[in-house]
């Protein structure tokens, strides 16, 4: 499946093209007091490897603005100040060399203020994103709507947008956050509609995982596969630098980015299971995330469906009758003790990454998948056929007349 993206204008923040066709990016925010310059670069450098492609960082006075002008110069990606209430720190943002700015238009309302920010960004060549948040809406909109509906936030952004574009400013890319994830999407579709310019996503206030993860990746996906969206940001009430590792694993596994992480698919473990599944997934997993090795890997309960149902995946290991089947792409290529499952694994993951597919199949062990078919046919016969195969084969040759 090919997504259909929304056609939105480009624009750059610093080295990092958003809009348009440029692959949708990931953003965070870091934590630290900005005027500790060496705490918030570090946070920012983690954030980065973690996959964030833009960070932005609070500028709320004049210690922070300072200390934005030693954090820029040595960030290893683009930094946005994010700019409440005081448009002369967006000013200082800019004169401290920030790649973008963040203007909330519940808070920065004065027309002549806006607009001499916008004239500043101009010269400067770096853009600003409209972030209209339900939680600090304009409270004019909030009187003449009664609550921050999705109508009320579009007509904010549009509001804003407004006064850039009276003085030339285009460089533009928008947010419409809100906490109740349909009145989220409901937002983005709305102003999706109405403009081209690049829209960041989010839902703002999502709260600590899990459930912050459920509503995040609940707006955000929906919309992505709708094709809307130019950049990201989940908003968790956690370590940034799991908002960045999130976001980054949403848009691989839409299928939006390259691959570059750990993608572990497992089966949720049943009475066949010949281990246990949660505590070989959990330790397969510790030991797959520190090789940093960007592949699929599966982890199956049982030898009976598990090389088959996981067919697609780059690598993985079923649990046998104190075995372990490696496989890859589906086949079968060791059967090593069940003790050395994990070890196994990860030393055929590296091998894998190295060496490719082709290779490795080619190493496979070639009595693997004879001595493993003789122990799932050995399972079946112990535990019978829980998916009962021949009896519904049998049942539907019937129903066709056969």
């Amino acid at each position: 499946m090919t997504i259909k993206r929304r056609t939105s204008r480009l624009l750059h923040v610093g080295s990092v093209p958003v809009g348009a066709d440029s692959p949708i990016t990931v953003q965070s925010m870091t934590t630290t007091k900005t005027a500790d310059v060496d705490a918030t670069l570090a946070q920012t450098y983690a954030l980065s490897g973690a996959g964030a492609d833009i960070v932005r960082i609070t500028c709320n006075d004049v210690a922070a603005a300072q200390g934005l002008a030693e954090i820029v110069p040595r960030a290893p990606v683009p930094i946005i100040a994010d700019i409440h209430f005081q448009y002369r720190l967006a000013l200082a943002a800019i004169e401290a060399g920030v790649a973008g700015l963040r203007l909330n238009p519940g808070n920065i309302r004065k027309e002549e203020h806006i607009k001499a920010v916008a004239r500043a960004a101009s010269d400067a060549g770096i853009p600003i994103r409209v972030g209209v948040n339900a939680g600090s809406l304009d409270k004019d909109l909030l009187a003449k709507y009664g609550a921050p509906v999705p109508e009320a936030l579009v007509e904010s952004a549009l509001h804003e947008i407004g006064y850039l574009e009276d003085v030339g400013f285009d460089d533009i890319k928008i947010s419409v956050k809100h906490s109740h994830v349909p009145s989220m999407v409901e937002s983005y579709r709305l102003l999706a509609k109405r403009i081209d310019y690049p829209l960041h996503l989010g839902v703002t206030e999502a709260g600590p995982p899990p459930g912050g993860l459920i509503k995040s990746v609940a707006g955000i996906a929906t919309l992505l596969l709708e094709g809307i969206g130019d950049t990201i940001r989940f908003s968790l009430t956690a370590d940034p630098v799991e908002e960045a590792k999130a976001g980054r694993k949403l848009l691989e596994y839409l299928g939006l980015r390259e691959r570059k992480s750990l993608d572990l698919i497992a089966c949720p473990s049943c009475g066949r299971a010949e281990v246990d599944v949660i505590e070989v997934v959990a330790e397969a997993e510790a030991a797959l995330e520190a090789e940093g090795l960007p592949i699929q890997v599966a982890v199956m309960g049982c030898v009976v469906n598990g090389p088959g149902e996981a067919r697609e995946a780059d690598i993985g290991i079923a649990a046998g009758r104190g075995k372990g089947h490696l496989f890859i792409k589906g086949q079968v290529v060791r059967v090593v003790q069940e003790s050395e499952m994990v070890e196994a694994l990860v030393s055929e993951a590296r091998r894998l990454v190295d060496e490719g597919v082709e290779a490795r199949l080619a190493a496979a062990d070639v009595s693997a998948a004879d001595l493993a078919e003789e122990q799932a046919v050995e399972l079946r016969s112990l535990q019978g056929d829980a998916n009962r195969a021949a009896e519904r084969r049998a049942a539907v040759a019937e129903a066709a007349g056969e």
